[in-house]
This record gives C-alpha cells, sequence and structure tokens, in this order.
C-alpha cells in the first residue's frame, strides 16, 4: 500500500515540462514512456480525487517547478495543507464506498449458509475441508480470488495459477480471522467490510478507500515450521 503521494508528485514535477510539448498522442517511444510515467504516477494522486479544474491547478504547479519558476505561494507552508486535504478527500471517498459496500454485504449476510461474525466478515462455505483449522500464528498454503463488489478482479492466485503461502498475523483481518474458520481442503467465500481489511486509506489504485472486498479461498494446507 502507498502512504505518501508528495514524492509523486516530485516526479511530475520533473517530467512536467517534457510532457507539456507532446501532442495528445504520444507517438515515439520516449513520448510514449512519459505517458505511461504519467498515468503511473497518476495513480499515486488518485486518493485526492481531483476534478478537472482542481488538476488544472495541480498542473499549473507541477509546470512552474519543472521550469524552476518562483513560485506564486511558499510551497513549504502548505505542505501540511496538502496532507490535510488528502485525509478530506479519503474520508469522503470512503463513505461513499462503505455505503455502497454495505448493501453487498446486507445481501452476502441474508444468503443461505452465510454467517456475520462480530468483526462484521460475511463467510460462506462453498466446500467442506477435512483437515484442521489454522491457528492465527500459523503459515498458510492457499489458493485465492479476490473482487470488488463490482465484480472487478483486484488479485487473484487462481488466475497466476500459483498459490500464495503467507503467515496469518500477516494479513488483514478478514484474512487471519475467516481462515481460522476454514478447514485445510475447505473452501470459502468471504466477504471482509472495510474495517476489517484496507479500511479508509484502501490500496490504491484498485482497492478505493472504504471498500468491502470479496475473496473466495481455498486452505490448501498449514505450512510446518522451518527447522
Amino acid at each position: 500500500m502507498r502512504t505518501s503521494t508528495i514524492p509523486c508528485i516530485g516526479l511530475l514535477l520533473i517530467f512536467a515540462a517534457h510532457t507539456t510539448t507532446f501532442a495528445a498522442e504520444p507517438k515515439s517511444e520516449e513520448e510514449k514512456t512519459l505517458y505511461a510515467l504519467g498515468v503511473a504516477v497518476s495513480q499515486n494522486i488518485a486518493p485526492f480525487n481531483l476534478s478537472e479544474a482542481e488538476l488544472e491547478m495541480v498542473k499549473a504547479g507541477f509546470t512552474d517547478g519543472a521550469l524552476q519558476k518562483q513560485p506564486k505561494i511558499d510551497p513549504s507552508a502548505y505542505f501540511p495543507k496538502i496532507r490535510e486535504l488528502q485525509g478530506q478527500r479519503l474520508a469522503a471517498a470512503a463513505e461513499v464506498e462503505k455505503k455502497a459496500g454495505q448493501a453487498y454485504i446486507d445481501k452476502a449476510a441474508a444468503e443461505k449458509g452465510a454467517t456475520k461474525t462480530a468483526s462484521g466478515l460475511v463467510i460462506t462455505t462453498l466446500k467442506q475441508g477435512s483437515g484442521p483449522t489454522p491457528q492465527a500464528t500459523d503459515t498458510v498454503k492457499v489458493h485465492y480470488h479476490g473482487t470488488l463488489p463490482n465484480g472487478k478482479v483486484f488479485d487473484s492466485s487462481v488466475q497466476r495459477n500459483e498459490p500464495a503461502t503467507f503467515p496469518l498475523n500477516g494479513v488483514i483481518k478478514c484474512w487471519t480471522e475467516g481462515l481460522q474458520m476454514i478447514k485445510v481442503g475447505g473452501k470459502s467465500r468471504l466477504v471482509c467490510p472495510a474495517e476489517i481489511a484496507y479500511g479508509d486509506r484502501g490500496a490504491p489504485p484498485d482497492i478505493k478507500p472504504g471498500a468491502t472486498l470479496i475473496f473466495e479461498v481455498e486452505l490448501l494446507g498449514i505450512e510446518k515450521p522451518a527447522g
């Protein structure tokens, strides 16, 4: 998860002078590379949820900085305000996302066979396992498929055709709790509200602030401690 956007803004300052001279459609390999850089860096300022008008003002700051022009304000005085703005925008976006996700959570909890825990996790058994259940301190081997409520896939070991191995105390709370409710050989669907997933910060660019996450998880095994 990215925790800071200000260094990435600095990258844009470096390249703004070059990109402003390009046509809307990049043609040369250098233009395409710089365009790709712009797309990549834009993902880091996505949490600001900028409007087109706001983005124009940001571009003006990019250009002045890249061309080493005298800033129209004292930038250092506004760095704290950048953090404040980011926090405000993240909180607002998270509330919208949580409301949308709650409808999905309620529907999932009402389905036959679903169990909703005190944390808000909704778990549904898709295939019963016959082995042991892991503890929070165990390392597990799983196959998983992660989607958003709209069906968009954000991560999937199934699509990579490569199982994942990780300690249960090193993942999001939804997984730490949910995997302890699955026996080896079993498969379950976990519906994770933001509070036990990535919270109000999300995991940009794929997971928005406040996002509800859905995982289909198959527990392949519990790894033996090294040594």
